[in-house]
């Protein structure tokens, strides 16, 4: 079977470079006290972050830690990512800003302030992912065969004990 999550991880990388960029526009901008050095730096990680983030999500696809005997991922998992992509994608943010605001100091304040933000809002777009089964058929079909059948339970003592 073709492996077809490569569109999955296209469309994460989408969704979360839009929410990470506008992010990184608007730290860069408070912190630089100017809009077009906030727009610079926000879009010209674009490019990079697109790249670099579908470099990680194709490497933690092929990493299997965190996941669950059923397939399911687990939060330490998503908790994982978070910080991995967080450490790559600061360190991006801080040599852009620095290169483009012409300060080693703005760059620094504008990726220790992204640590932040970005980490709160990349699990929560982990999360919300997770629940999205666009490019996992197998996750799809393993959910309409759990659906399909009945969970079987054993009750002794008033505990569940067995479920099938």
């Amino acid at each position: 079977m073709k492996d077809k999550t490569y569109k999955r991880h296209i469309a994460k990388a989408i969704t979360w470079r839009t929410v990470g960029t506008l992010d990184t526009i608007v730290l860069a901008w408070l912190i630089s006290g100017n809009p077009y050095t906030g727009l610079k730096v926000g879009f010209s990680e674009v490019i990079t972050k697109m790249v670099l983030y579908y470099l990680h999500e194709r490497v933690w696809f092929k990493v299997k830690m965190g996941v669950k005997r059923n397939g399911d991922d687990s939060k330490k998992r998503h908790l994982a990512k978070t910080f991995t992509w967080r450490f790559v994608g600061t360190l991006d943010t801080m040599i852009l800003a620095w290169v483009i605001s012409g300060s080693p100091l703005t760059g620094f304040k504008i990726g220790a302030a992204e640590v932040v933000t970005k980490m709160i809002l990349y699990y929560l777009h982990e999360r919300t992912w997770y629940k999205i089964d666009f490019g996992l058929p197998n996750r799809k079909n393993k959910k309409r065969e759990n659906e399909a059948e009945p969970q079987v339970s054993t009750v002794k003592n008033d505990k569940i004990i067995e479920q099938e």
